[in-house]
């Protein structure tokens, strides 16, 4: 089942939010979808849904832009060359550099959820 999200859950997961206010950027994912022909958002009544496949391609998209330094031609030449689906084995590739930062993001979520738990746990009070 392909579930869709809407384009302020999607700016949410990407963490495209306003820091002040948590207000979700949607106007970053409107301005990436003119600019990258690998966002085609389901428009139902007006709004976008976007597939969990286009999720990706945008998480992508935004590992290159805002971790990579990259420019949006570089990024667009990179998409349009296809070495992002081939350079998946290669141990130093863009692809396995993004996968490696997500796995280290959500191994920190984890260890701070974990030593929550080590804190706040129930004491022994014998």
């Amino acid at each position: 089942m392909n579930k869709f999200k809407n384009i302020s859950e999607v700016s949410k997961i990407l963490h495209l939010t306003n820091p002040i206010n948590k207000k979700p950027l949607n106007h970053v994912l409107r301005y990436w979808e003119k600019e990258f022909k690998e966002i085609k958002p389901k428009m139902i009544n007006k709004r976008r849904y976007y597939s969990t496949k286009q999720i990706k391609i945008i998480k992508m998209i935004k590992f290159l832009l805002k971790n990579k330094g990259m420019t949006i031609k570089g990024v667009k030449n990179l998409l349009a060359s296809s070495i992002n689906k081939l350079d998946g084995n290669n141990f130093y590739s863009l692809k396995a550099e993004h996968y490696s930062n997500n796995l280290k993001t959500k191994s920190k979520i984890i260890l701070e959820k974990i030593n929550k738990i080590k804190f706040n746990g129930k004491k022994n009070s014998s």
